[in-house]
């Protein structure tokens, strides 16, 4: 199979992935037509990273897909590393493809003598000579002024909508955000499934304890009603766990939980599996291992989704477009 596609004059587009999720690199890759570029990667014995493309890129605009899932430092090394071997060798154009955008919670200073990672990891990928990033669902839009170039925010909710429009009565749907925060996000899911209620989920946060939080209360009309729990990830599990049965308790008929980006720590699929949720509805923007899954995870493509976005950069065309002129 062809690993590149023609262009206007000598333009070819190229895809290359690291190692970090080979299977959504393939599915990308078939959504395009081609095969992935041949790219040699390994581990030297004291854990520093090598990588080679095995054809040339020179003047091809070369997308390199990484997810930077566990162990983050690792794939996002890689990421780096394959990055500056594209600019070194005369790609025309480099863009980093980032299903899943590492360190983007850390995107502000929560206390003094903090970093701001999200920043410093676009500050990263621009210095080793990305010209531009495609990512889905950024935690906060705001990462999108972080890289000095463009940046291609993709989103999932059409994609998550379809789906959770088949699994409820949309005539009796509240949409609940888990936190006061991603409201407008709530917004943009009822609006998509009919125009229904919202409510959000209060809860409180120690910022000296990760990846804990406590839901206190329920603020909005779920009694009686189907509910949709949606959010841009899920870690533990800790918090949308705790959301569920503040909801349930709240009366609720029934709680659907959608989110982008499962990433799913443990012992996310204990307490998830546990919490009431009549079913956990991700993408594969990470890859989910078999320990990971559990009876009531569906996990979605978001090959499609990427593939059109790549192509649309590539052909000079409108990537928001694809969600109703939205970004």
């Amino acid at each position: 199979m062809n690993t590149s596609i023609p262009g206007t004059g000598e333009r070819n587009l190229v895809l290359a992935a690291g190692r970090a999720h080979p299977e959504l690199a393939e599915a990308v890759a078939d959504e395009l037509g081609i095969g992935l570029l041949p790219v040699s990667a390994y581990d030297f014995a004291n854990s520093e990273t090598y990588v080679r493309f095995g054809e040339s890129v020179r003047g091809a605009d070369i997308f390199l897909l990484q997810s930077h899932t566990a162990p983050v430092n690792q794939w996002l090394m890689e990421h780096l590393l394959m990055v500056d071997a594209a600019k070194r060798a005369s790609a025309r154009t480099v863009t980093a493809v980032t299903p899943f955008y590492g360190y983007a919670r850390q995107d502000k200073k929560s206390r003094g003598r903090e970093p701001i990672s999200a920043r410093l990891v676009a500050d990263l990928l621009r210095t080793a000579g990305a010209d531009r990033i495609m990512s889905v669902d950024l935690h906060t839009a705001q990462i999108q002024g972080f890289f000095n170039g463009p940046v291609d925010h993709l989103w999932a909710m059409p994609l998550l909508t379809e789906y959770v429009r088949t699994r409820v009565d949309t005539s009796n749907v509240t949409v609940v955000s888990p936190d006061a925060g991603r409201i407008r996000v709530a917004e943009q899911w009822a609006e998509k499934l009919g125009g229904g209620p919202l409510a959000f989920v209060h809860k409180t946060r120690d910022v000296t304890r990760p990846n804990q939080a406590v839901a206190n209360r329920v603020v909005g009309d779920v009694e009686g009603r189907e509910c949709v729990l949606v959010d841009d990830l899920i870690d533990t599990g800790g918090t949308i766990a705790e959301a569920v049965k503040v909801i349930m308790d709240a009366g609720a008929k029934s709680v659907v939980v959608a989110a982008t980006h499962g990433v799913l720590s443990d012992p996310a699929g204990q307490r998830l599996s546990e919490c009431g949720a009549s079913e956990v509805v991700v993408t594969n923007t990470l890859p989910i291992s078999a320990e990971k899954r559990f009876d009531r995870l569906t996990v979605l493509s978001i090959a499609p989704l990427i593939g059109r976005a790549i192509r649309e950069v590539f052909d000079d065309g409108s990537v928001t477009s694809l969600f109703d002129g939205n970004s």
